[in-house]
C-alpha cells in the first residue's frame, strides 16, 4: 500500500497548531548539527531537547504520514538524534517545511 505524498493540514487540531509551529521552530533552532542524507535529514540536539523532539514528531507524523521519523536517544550520551526521511521528493519538502537553507 502506497502512502500519498500530501499533508493533511486538518490532522492537527486548530487549537494545537500554534504550539506545533513553535515546537518546529524550537527543533530547528536547537539543532547543533543538521546533516543531509539521500532520503532526508538528521538533526542532532542536546539531550535535554528530547521533549521538543517528541512533541514535534507526535504532531508532524499525523499531518505528514509519508515521512518516517526515527528518534535515537542513548543512555549517558549528551545528544538526541532525529532522522526525518521519506519517498523521492520528500527531502525538498522537509527543507521547505522546516525552513532549512538550500543544500
Amino acid at each position: 500500500m502506497s502512502i500519498p505524498f500530501a499533508c493533511d493540514l486538518t490532522a492537527i487540531p486548530p487549537g494545537e497548531r500554534a504550539a506545533h509551529h513553535e515546537a518546529t521552530r524550537q527543533l530547528v533552532a536547537a539543532a547543533t548539527i543538521i546533516r543531509e542524507s539521500g532520503e532526508g535529514f538528521a538533526f542532532e540536539l542536546a539531550a535535554d531537547e528530547y521533549e521538543t523532539v517528541t512533541r514535534f514528531v507526535a504532531k508532524e507524523r499525523l499531518c505528514c504520514p509519508f515521512l518516517t521519523f526515527v528518534v535515537t536517544a542513548r543512555a549517558n550520551q549528551p545528544q538526541v538524534e532525529l532522522r526525518i526521511t521519506g519517498p523521492a521528493g520528500a527531502k525538498e519538502f522537509i527543507r521547505a517545511e522546516l525552513h532549512l537553507p538550500p543544500g
